[in-house]
C-alpha cells in the first residue's frame, strides 16, 4: 500500500457514519420508490406557492454568490421576532448550527450533555470534535430537566442540549419550566435550546425571548413548518457577543441565493404559516385515531409527527417498522432503550396517511408473527 496523507488520530477513530440513513438510499436499496414518506418530519404540505414563485424568479440569479451577511433575512427576522440583529445567525439549517456551536465551545474531553435517545446528529457534531458525551435517559418520554441539570453541574459541561418540543417522542415542556431551568444552569454551562417545531407548538411552550444570557442560543429553522427542508436554512438567537462569535468559523458562503430568497419570502406569508399549521394539527389527530383503532396508543405531540406505542418492545417496534417499509411506508423510530418501543409517523397529505392507515392493520399482523421467533 502507498503512503498517503494521515488522518488526526481523532478522525481516524471515528466510524465513517451519517446520523440518519435517507429515504432515498432506502429507495435505491429497495430498488422502489416509497408510496408515502412518513418518517422524515418534513412539510408534505410545502412551501408557500409565493415561495415557490419568488424561486422560479430568483432561478436566473444563481449564477450569483450570495450575500455573505445574509442581510436581508436577518432584518427580516429581526423585526419578526423584536430582537436586533445582533442577535441573529443564520446557519445551514440547525443542523449546521449545532456544528458551528460545538466548534465554538467544545475541545477534546470536554463534557457535553444531552438526553439518551435525542437528536443523534448533535452527538454526531459533539463526537467529530472529541467531545464527551454524557446522556441522560429520558423520564415519562419526555427529557428529564432535572436529570439534565445535575449532570451539567455535576460534570461542569460545556454545553447542554434540549429540544423542546422534543424530537424524537413530540413532548415539550412548558415555559415557565424551561425558564426555571435556565435560571438555574450554571452560568458556564451554554444552553442549546433547540425550537425547531416551535411553530407546531403551544405558545405556552416557547419562553419569551431574552438576549441577555450569553449561556443561552436558541435555534430555530425554515426546514419544518415553513416547508424548505431541502434547502437546508436556520437562524439561531442568543445575546449579541455569543452571536458574533459565529461570524469566527462559520461559511460564509454558507446560505445560498435561492434559500436567503426563499427563506425571505416564507417568512413573509404567514398565512401559509397558518395554514401548514392548523393542516399539523388535523393530520395528528387523524394519525393518533388511526393509532387508537389499531389497538395503540399515541403521545400527545407538539410537534409535526405523532410518536406511536405499540405495545411492545423494541424489538416489536423495528418488526412494524420493516413490515410498513415492505409496504412501500416510510416511517422511522426511536432507537434508545424505553423509547425503542415506538414508531414516529410524520403529518402528511391526505393521500399518503390513507395508506399508511391502510397498510398498518397488516403490519401489525406481521409483526405479531415473528414476536416467537
Amino acid at each position: 500500500m502507498p503512503d498517503r496523507p494521515p488522518l488526526t488520530p481523532l478522525v481516524d477513530s471515528l466510524p465513517a457514519t451519517v446520523p440518519f440513513v435517507g429515504p432515498e438510499a432506502q429507495e435505491r436499496a429497495r430498488g422502489r420508490p416509497f408510496r408515502a414518506r412518513l418518517g422524515a418530519n418534513e412539510s408534505g404540505f410545502g412551501p408557500s406557492p409565493t415561495v415557490v414563485e419568488t424561486m422560479r424568479a430568483a432561478a436566473p440569479e444563481m449564477w450569483k454568490y450570495c450575500d455573505p451577511e445574509s442581510h436581508d433575512l436577518k432584518q427580516a427576522l429581526a423585526a419578526h421576532l423584536g430582537t436586533a440583529v445582533e442577535n441573529i445567525a443564520i446557519g445551514e439549517g440547525i443542523d449546521g448550527l449545532l456544528g458551528l456551536v460545538v466548534r465554538q465551545y467544545v475541545e477534546t474531553g470536554m463534557p457535553v450533555v444531552t438526553s439518551l435517545g435525542a437528536y443523534p446528529t448533535f452527538n454526531y457534531h459533539v463526537a467529530g470534535f472529541g467531545g464527551r458525551l454524557v446522556t441522560v435517559p429520558y423520564e415519562g418520554d419526555r427529557e428529564n430537566l432535572e436529570g439534565l441539570l445535575e449532570a451539567a453541574r455535576r460534570e461542569k459541561a460545556r454545553i447542554v442540549y434540549i429540544s423542546n418540543p422534543d424530537n424524537p417522542m413530540g413532548t415539550w415542556w412548558e415555559a415557565h419550566e424551561i425558564e426555571r431551568f435556565i435560571a438555574a444552569l450554571p452560568e458556564t454551562t451554554l444552553l442549546i435550546l433547540d425550537e425547531a417545531y416551535g411553530e407546531t407548538a403551544p405558545a405556552s411552550a416557547l419562553p419569551p425571548l431574552d438576549t441577555s444570557r450569553p449561556n443561552v442560543l436558541r435555534m430555530r429553522t425554515f426546514s419544518k413548518a415553513y416547508g424548505l427542508a431541502g434547502l437546508r436554512c436556520g437562524y439561531c438567537i442568543g445575546e449579541a457577543v455569543a452571536i458574533r462569535a459565529f461570524d469566527k468559523v462559520r461559511n460564509h458562503f454558507g446560505i445560498t441565493r435561492m434559500a436567503q430568497a426563499a427563506a425571505l419570502s416564507a417568512l413573509a406569508d404567514q398565512q401559509h404559516l397558518r395554514f401548514v399549521v392548523e393542516a399539523v394539527s388535523a393530520c395528528r389527530r387523524r394519525i393518533a385515531d388511526i393509532a387508537e383503532r389499531n389497538g395503540l396508543t399515541s403521545l400527545p405531540s407538539a410537534t409535526n409527527f405523532v410518536t406511536i406505542d405499540c405495545g411492545g418492545d423494541g424489538a416489536f417496534a423495528m418488526r412494524v417498522l420493516k413490515a410498513l417499509t415492505e409496504r412501500d411506508v416510510f416511517v422511522r423510530k426511536p432507537m434508545a432503550p424505553g423509547l425503542d418501543r415506538c414508531i414516529r409517523v410524520s403529518a402528511g397529505p391526505e393521500a399518503e396517511i390513507a395508506l399508511f392507515e391502510a397498510e398498518l392493520s397488516a403490519a401489525l399482523e406481521k409483526a405479531r408473527e415473528g414476536q416467537g421467533r
